[in-house]
């Protein structure tokens, strides 16, 4: 089969599995914290099997931003040390974008919330309802799993996922793109642009990366949000 036809057979069986027979919570739960674990060492440029002795700095080409920002050592750091054996987790039921964050941060910026809750909707809802030369696809659990994945990285887990569906959708050199795209933006290149989805347009192909930061942007805000809420209570 071509990248294309065994992702919409994964979809597919996915929905069949869904509907024969739903995973248990403590199944979510262990799927979960694979998938976390996981994401710390997906690395650009590839994926490192094993913590130790594997040094992030020497894998990846640094690219130099000093002239644009003030501290040249300010960048992304993952939420835990490669290795730990129980990671920190955000539970998106104790703290949400719906039911808590979008209300704080309209009290502190007025009506930004609904500006910020329309460009998330947009984002995410945003579909022709293809995929490449198929027409008519519900693209809903890709999205879904897209957007979940990111939150994941950042240690967010939500209770009712399932995240033994990101593991079947989302292919290496795609989680590879993901992690570069919202952790290091400025590592990105063409070549790892192209070594994903080749079949499909790249009209998809930048829904994904717009999908990607707004899933980024939403985590960041979750964190950031709470904090005040704690500081304010």
């Amino acid at each position: 089969l071509s990248e294309l036809e065994a992702l919409m057979e994964r979809m597919k069986r996915l929905q069949e599995d869904k509907e024969d027979e739903e995973a248990s919570q403590e199944e979510m739960a262990t799927r979960f914290e694979k998938e976390k674990k996981e994401s710390l060492l997906v690395i650009s440029g590839g994926i490192c099997a094993l913590p130790a002795p594997f040094s992030f700095d020497d894998e990846i080409v640094s690219t130099d931003v000093s002239r644009y920002i003030e501290d040249p050592g300010f960048g992304y750091k993952d939420f835990a040390r490669r290795g730990e054996d129980h990671l920190p987790t955000f539970r998106a039921q104790d703290y949400t974008w719906e039911n808590h964050g979008f209300s704080l941060v309209n009290r502190l910026y007025s009506d930004i919330g609904h500006l910020l809750d329309e460009k998330f909707r947009m984002v995410y809802n945003l579909t022709y309802n293809t995929m490449a030369t198929h027409e008519d696809v519900d693209t809903t659990t890709l999205r879904r799993a897209l957007f979940n994945y990111v939150h994941c990285m950042y240690g967010i887990r939500y209770d009712d996922y399932d995240y033994g569906e990101v593991n079947q959708l989302l292919e290496r050199s795609l989680k590879v793109y993901i992690k570069t795209v919202t952790c290091y933006p400025e590592r990105t290149t063409k070549r790892m642009y192209d070594s994903y989805w080749r079949q499909f347009k790249h009209s998809e192909k930048v829904h994904v990366n717009l999908l990607l930061m707004e899933a980024r942007m939403q985590a960041e805000l979750l964190y950031a949000l709470r904090a005040i809420t704690r500081h304010l209570t």
